[in-house]
């Protein structure tokens, strides 16, 4: 059925798994159902090159989350299908979380059957009745950035590199695609051949020389100029291009809620991840950043100048965004911060006077964390910044972690860029275990870390998660920042109301996860290494035996290490 070159698909399921692959989708992470049949006959008939890498995910949000894990260490989209509607409805919360970050995947569900007799793919079963909507798509449309239903065969192969070409289109997200038995199963015909040609994506756009030459000016002519950023692109120019400016003109970026970090912990033009930096300059260039401050606390002076950069500066995904800007850049990051490099003048009294004033905040940031890693160590039980400090004591060049909840930023020596991904400000929890699965997917014999707050490990389907990394031999650090509670909410009602009778009470309502479940058990039950941390002095040699477990024997290995509430993160 195929030739060497091009494969030449017969039915719409092979059609629509040719173009995935055609449009370089490498896996397709599934959780099969009914309306799977087409689609695992067609992975049955097809040439393994010529179709994504089947993989069975035994919970829909570990596979939409693997999906997003393995785009941030690759910048390559994956695809996820699902069962019909409530396969969908599961996966829903990871998709809200890759269009919050940005990150282009192809969703995919199955759809009841739209005939019940007369075509290869009527219904045949009872759920097919329950489990039809009127309007399924209306599930995700909010969250993605194109969505369709398939009517006819031949749709797959276009269907899917028109999908693939919007996901990788900036700015960047989620698409999805309905996906009916009939067209599934039926049968392309000679007069209407599936075409698999991938279809690309449009290219950055680049930032207008007018405006970068007015953002040039106002930052020229300013006294504490601030570049604000909480997130990179995969491949590392941003990033790049931000360690230049602040090299060759004396500014510094914070990375304030970061997302995906930048700039490594040495690098002169690093100020740490502090929102509060905000209040103190006179010009201020957000990069890419939903959330750059919060207004109520952090706002910058009233006679600050603001100017904001990205592919959509303004963020029009997000219903109210009230920032003030005195110009907005729309153009690539990356592309635009080198152009506003090369656009600048800055006299040598004020680059000897920024640089002293980094080098200045870089002592006082080197200080502070010394104080805080103490403190954190001598308490007991320990502080998640000694936590934090030992990951990435450990961490090589290579290593990656996925945080939620469960790491402090400040606390840790970053090398470089893309190290540290933190959950998206969507908030949908038990993304980071699945994630750092995902990445190791795409990073075999390299050390992926998911370190996790007690109630995201909850969150996260953990009993699937070790079956996946058990399965698929994915041997990933897992550490479990135990405080028994949602410390989140808890620190929420606090800054509500510190005094209100909650705060007073001898156990704060509707946050406490006492008794705890025992994690270490869980994940011992799929073969992990699996170890409970009391002692601060113990965690470095705990550490050891976790990777030593992980490179030695190839099992996954879990920390439980408990940790002190703060009321700071």
């Amino acid at each position: 059925m195929t030739d060497a070159a091009t494969p030449t698909p017969e039915t719409g399921a092979e059609a629509l798994l040719c173009a995935l692959k055609a449009s370089g989708i490498d896996y397709l992470f599934a959780n099969a159902g009914t309306d799977f049949p087409p689609v695992i006959e067609a992975l049955a008939s097809l040439d393994a090159g010529d179709i994504p890498t089947p993989v069975t995910i035994p919970h829909e949000t570990a596979a939409v989350a693997m999906a997003h894990g393995y785009y941030l260490v690759t910048g390559k989209p994956q695809a996820v299908m699902v069962h019909v509607n409530v396969g969908l409805a599961n996966a829903v919360m990871g998709v809200i979380n890759a269009a919050s970050d940005n990150v282009p995947l192809v969703m995919m569900s199955g759809r009841t059957p739209l005939t019940e007799t007369g075509r290869t793919g009527s219904r045949a079963s009872p759920i097919q009745y329950g489990q039809e909507m009127y309007d399924q798509s209306a599930m995700v449309r909010e969250a993605v950035k194109f969505d369709y239903e398939m009517r006819y065969p031949e749709q797959g192969s276009a269907m899917v590199s028109r999908a693939v070409s919007l996901a990788m289109s900036e700015p960047r997200g989620p698409v999805y695609l309905s996906l009916p038995r009939e067209p599934l199963s039926d049968r392309i015909t000679p007069e209407a051949p599936a075409d698999i040609t991938p279809r690309a994506p449009a290219r950055p756009a680049m930032p207008d020389p007018d405006a970068v030459a007015e953002a040039a000016a106002i930052l020229a002519s300013a006294k504490r100029p601030l570049i604000i950023c909480q997130r990179g692109d995969t491949e590392g120019r941003l990033a790049a291009a931000l360690s230049m400016l602040g090299r060759n003109h004396g500014i510094g970026t914070v990375e304030p809620f970061v997302v995906r970090n930048l700039l490594a912990h040495d690098d002169p033009a690093a100020l740490g991840y502090a929102p509060m930096l905000s209040k103190d300059a006179d010009a201020i260039v957000v990069v890419d950043s939903g959330v750059p401050w919060i207004e109520a606390a952090h706002a910058p002076p009233e006679g600050a100048r603001i100017i904001h950069i990205g592919a959509d500066p303004s963020f029009a995904r997000m219903p109210m965004r009230g920032y003030r800007s005195d110009l907005s850049i729309t153009g690539d990051p990356a592309a635009t911060i080198t152009a506003l490099d090369a656009a600048m003048t800055t006299d040598d009294a004020a680059l000897t006077a920024r640089r002293n004033a980094l080098d200045d905040r870089a002592k006082a940031r080197s200080a502070r964390r010394a104080t805080m890693l103490e403190a954190a160590q001598a308490s007991d039980p320990m502080g998640a910044e000694w936590l934090s400090h030992c990951l990435s004591e450990i961490m090589d060049d290579d290593t990656v972690v996925f945080s939620e909840l469960g790491l402090v930023p400040a606390a840790m020596r970053l090398k470089g860029p893309n190290r540290l991904f933190s959950n998206p400000h969507s908030g949908g929890l038990g993304w980071a275990l699945p994630a750092a699965l995902g990445a190791q997917m795409a990073r075999p014999g390299k050390l992926t870390v998911a370190a996790v707050g007690d109630g995201s490990y909850i969150f996260a389907n953990p009993v699937a998660c070790h079956q996946i990394a058990e399965a698929l031999g994915l041997p990933i650090l897992i550490l479990v920042k135990n405080n028994a509670m949602w410390n989140a909410v808890r620190r929420s009602v606090v800054g509500a109301y510190p005094g209100g009778a909650a705060v007073r009470a001898n156990e704060m309502p509707l946050t406490s996860l006492s008794p705890v479940p025992d994690f270490a058990g869980i994940a011992a039950s799929s073969r992990a290494f699996a170890e409970r941390v009391e002692r601060a002095e113990d965690l470095p040699d705990a550490l050891t035996r976790a990777l030593d477990a992980i490179r030695f024997e190839a099992r996954a290995a879990l920390l439980d290490v408990r940790v002190a509430v703060s009321d700071s993160h």
